[in-house]
């Protein structure tokens, strides 16, 4: 997951492809933990246990003072 531009950013690095944003890490946490068990579903079948590691990147631009 990655913040920046005011968003969170969350990307499988799976086969699934999955891209979700959000302004906000906890929905965009839930939004994760619903759609990669329907894309896992819908893709491939499987209805079974999903582990899911969140990985959290953040990103920031400063100036440096002189």
């Amino acid at each position: 997951m990655v913040w920046g531009d005011g968003v969170w950013c969350a990307e499988s690095d799976d086969k699934l492809g999955i891209v979700l944003e959000s302004s906000s890490f906890d929905t965009l946490i839930e939004r994760v933990r619903t759609a990669v068990p329907e894309m896992y579903e819908l893709n491939f079948g499987y209805t079974g246990e999903i582990h899911i590691t969140f990985t959290t990147i953040r990103t920031d631009i400063m100036k440096a003072v002189s």
